[in-house]
């Protein structure tokens, strides 16, 4: 057991706009499993390249062992698996290769195969459990559920729950309660780490939330009475001062030194209030800095007329000779909110595509009104670049409404000046989601849509759709979201 200790960490990317990190300062334990937590672009990647020794920085990190990060680069890909693996991890044995594997369930004929025919599922098991074999490594996990499926994250997660020693970007709920012991989470205006799984956090950071709030309240409400009182007090002062001239008008010698005395009296009382209402306000300020707005989104889902928007019948989906489903029959009706569920590989998104309009393989019969108005959100955002002010231009939609969306779902306006190119994996997801809550359609079709979103953001998603009930077609992993939000599960066998 050893400490990772930071102090006074400072960092900004040279010609940002705003710092990164600002005098951090906390300590974690290396044999602790550490949930990192943290709204997109707040810097959970970055921090993860400071420990690495990646950029520049000012304060001190110490740390007694060396960092590994996932995903490891495996820059040959024509290379065997085993041969790529025993460049991650030289002094590891081939048996303990095998367990560690037989504990992920993997095949072990996958180290005989070329590390690019593996699947990405397959590529993330084995290259977390090479990284685990290097032993008195804490190792950095960026987000390795994006490639996971439901049973994978199942899988996946107990097997870190068996681990210690790491720090894991995830999103999502259910997989960090499954295998951390602690949280590290990026606030507002700082990092902090607390004992606990995710779920603990979140009502402890509610139950700090709502205490803050009311405090606050109170706060404020005091400050204006304390205000008001000082100036009250200071207003009697200065009539005790007058009754000397008063006095003096009337031909009658004051006492001017009760009077003073008296004034005086009333002037410290002042200064008294004064300063309860300067403690006060110091106080308060130190409130609700940390407390995330999250607000409420909309979407305007047009009405359709029929009791069907789709029917698929006995549908098989090939890629080139290979058939990767089949004998798939359900129907969409509105108000449907359809998970098509199952592993990575077995169609679903190609399902998503022939719906959309894209050209696919496919027998069966897929029936569509040619009247259905679709929104979409494909998988991936690499095309993303330019400005979102040409993109809303683009994509015919309402340039004030997108951009209000992005803002309510955590976007600062210094976002807006910025390329999409240069957005996070989390933000360029946002912005596909905007898009498409910017439209009026019949159906939403949305493919992985909470891929590196984070948890607060997936959270607004799930209220919105619970709030505007839009039918949907949807892909996602996410077992917490699709419990939530899924009025119906097409499996896929």
């Amino acid at each position: 057991m050893s400490l990772i200790q930071i102090s006074n960490l400072t960092f900004c990317y040279d010609g940002s706009y705003d710092t990164i990190f600002e005098n951090v300062s906390f300590q974690i334990d290396t044999d602790w499993k550490l949930g990192f937590t943290g709204r997109n672009g707040r810097g959970k990647t970055t921090f993860l390249n400071l420990l690495q020794g990646k950029y520049e920085y000012t304060g001190t990190i110490s740390s007694s062992v060396p960092f590994d990060y996932f995903p490891f680069d495996v820059p040959d890909k024509t290379l065997d698996t085993l041969d790529a693996v025993n460049r991650i991890c030289p002094e590891a044995e081939l048996w303990q290769l095998n367990r560690e594997l037989s504990l992920l369930d993997v095949s072990q004929d996958v180290l005989y195969r070329p590390f690019g025919t593996l699947s990405n599922g397959e590529q993330t098991k084995v290259l977390l459990a090479a990284l685990f074999l290097n032993d008195n490594h804490f190792l950095l996990i960026d987000e390795p559920t994006n490639h996971l499926d439901m049973e994978a994250r199942r899988i996946v997660g107990n097997y870190l729950n068996t681990k210690q020693g790491f720090i894991l970007v995830s999103h999502d709920r259910a997989f960090l309660d499954r295998c951390i012991d602690h949280v590290l989470s990026i606030n507002k205006t700082n990092i902090e780490v607390q004992k606990g799984n995710f779920s603990s956090w979140l009502q402890n950071k509610a139950m700090q939330d709502q205490y803050e709030t009311e405090e606050n309240a109170k706060l404020k409400k005091q400050i204006t009475q304390l205000s008001d009182a000082a100036k009250r007090t200071a207003g009697w002062s200065d009539k005790v001062e007058k009754t000397k001239i008063g006095s003096l008008n009337s031909g009658l010698k004051p006492d001017k030194g009760y009077i003073g005395h008296k004034a005086a009296k009333m002037m410290k009382r002042a200064g008294a209030i004064e300063a309860r209402r300067e403690r006060a306000a110091q106080e308060k300020a130190k409130l609700l800095k940390n407390i995330e707005t999250a607000e409420s989104l909309s979407i305007r889902p047009l009405e359709y007329p029929k009791s069907r928007m789709a029917e698929l019948e006995n549908l098989c989906v090939f890629y080139g000779e290979r058939k990767v489903c089949g004998g798939l029959s359900f129907t969409v009706s509105p108000g449907d909110r359809i998970a098509l569920c199952g592993k990575n590989g077995c169609g679903k998104s190609s399902i998503l595509k022939l719906l959309t309009g894209e050209k696919i393989d496919f027998t069966g019969t897929v029936q569509m009104d040619k009247n259905l108005i679709i929104s979409y959100v494909p998988q991936d955002t690499s095309f993303l670049k330019g400005s979102l002010k040409d993109y809303a231009e683009n994509s015919r939609i309402d340039e004030s409404l997108f951009k209000a969306i992005l803002r309510k779902l955590d976007f600062s306006r210094v976002q807006f000046e910025k390329d999409m190119a240069d957005f996070s994996g989390g933000q360029k997801k946002k912005v596909l989601l905007a898009k498409s809550l910017c439209e009026q359609a019949h159906l939403y079709i949305w493919d992985e849509p909470l891929n590196f979103i984070d948890i607060l953001s997936r959270m607004q998603i799930e209220e919105l759709i619970l709030a505007h009930r839009p039918t949907m077609l949807f892909v996602e992993h996410d077992s917490s979201f699709v419990d939530r939000v899924a009025t119906r599960r097409v499996d896929f066998r």
